[in-house]
């Protein structure tokens, strides 16, 4: 639950982490500064602020960002005075190290995310984490493809190893309210009362509010909402809508849903140079389970090849290729060229 209440839920803002997806990791750290601070004015608990994979994430596979994770941090960190500063690490694509350097730029929360059958490799990472201080929670991302028992056993090992927070993340927008609460439910009954559970959606099914809604009500505490969506394929949750939602469902989050509006529309959709909705190729990611953000890496590879990003994609969802593995888009673009 939030950490200045807890008995309303703890909202974390991912605008400037999955949101880079949408921008190609390109914002500025005016831009940065000027979310921060708007977001650390609306009541939100936290801001998420990395390239869109993460520290460390600015490469040739998965796109090279404009500033350096640290500077993006340390922009965010300077604006806030009360909402956390945020990061995200995916093992294999961060170290550990990586979590000194952010800590130090000014971070204090960290998410780290694994396959939702791959928990063993956060071990390292949620030691050091817990060693410096972090709030440390973890992500079973492509979550649709374990079902709740698996998810329950891999939530256990994050748990094990210090996690105080395991989220269901829906990274592909594939899931039903059913199955959030399925998920979600197993990890709650499963899990020690104290660790938390949280929800991330995306809205690729345009599920991405309601299967926060189902997530929050089968015992999620923390959830997660971009501003405008901002985020990969059709973008998250837009959270200025859910927290609006939420107010109308009489469920505390202690943030103002009309300056979330405000700085929706005046900040974060001038920055979209596509617009992030559910559109043909968004629908195509979740309804064909493909992680998120491989939308802008298929078109560009449908752009250079002639081939149609909806065929790429739903090609990748047969060969169920998950996060990091963008450097098979090309592949499969290819191969179907060939074929």
């Amino acid at each position: 639950m939030s950490v200045t209440d807890p008995h309303r839920l703890y909202i974390q803002d991912v605008t400037m982490r999955d949101g880079m997806h949408a921008l190609r990791h390109t914002m500025s750290l005016a831009t940065v500064q000027a979310i921060a601070s708007a977001l650390d004015q609306t009541g939100v608990d936290a801001l998420e602020v990395t390239h869109g994979d993460g520290l460390s994430g600015s490469s040739f596979n998965y796109g090279f960002g404009s500033c350096s994770d640290l500077e993006w941090i340390a922009a965010a960190a300077d604006a806030v005075k009360t909402a956390r500063v945020t990061v995200l690490l995916v093992p294999g694509i961060g170290l550990a190290s990586d979590l000194v350097d952010a800590y130090a730029a000014g971070a204090r929360s960290v998410r780290i995310a694994t396959h939702c059958t791959e928990a063993d490799v956060s071990r390292q990472h949620i030691v050091v984490a817990r060693d410096l201080g972090y709030d440390t929670a973890c992500f079973l991302m492509m979550s649709h493809m374990a079902d709740p028992e698996q998810l329950l056993e891999q939530a256990r090992l994050m748990e094990s190893y210090g996690a105080e927070c395991v989220y269901v993340v829906d990274s592909a927008g594939a899931m039903l309210p059913e199955d959030v609460d399925a998920r979600v439910r197993a990890l709650r009954q499963g899990l020690k009362p104290e660790t938390e559970v949280g929800i991330h959606t995306h809205e690729n099914l345009h599920h991405g509010i309601a299967n926060a809604i189902a997530g929050v009500r089968a015992g999620a505490a923390r959830v997660d909402g971009s501003l405008a969506g901002l985020g990969a394929g059709a973008g998250n949750a837009p959270i200025e809508a859910m927290i609006a939602v939420f107010d109308r469902m009489g469920i505390e989050t202690g943030c103002d849903f009309v300056r979330l509006a405000a700085v929706a529309d005046d900040v974060v959709r001038p920055l979209m140079d596509r617009p992030v909705r559910v559109d043909r190729e968004s629908l195509m990611l979740g309804y064909a389970g493909v992680y998120s953000s491989f939308l802008r890496h298929a078109e560009k590879a449908a752009a250079d090849h002639g081939v149609p990003a909806g065929e790429i994609l739903v090609e990748l969802g047969k060969r169920k290729m998950v996060g990091g593995q963008e450097d098979m888009i090309v592949d499969v673009a290819l191969d179907l060229l060939k074929n």
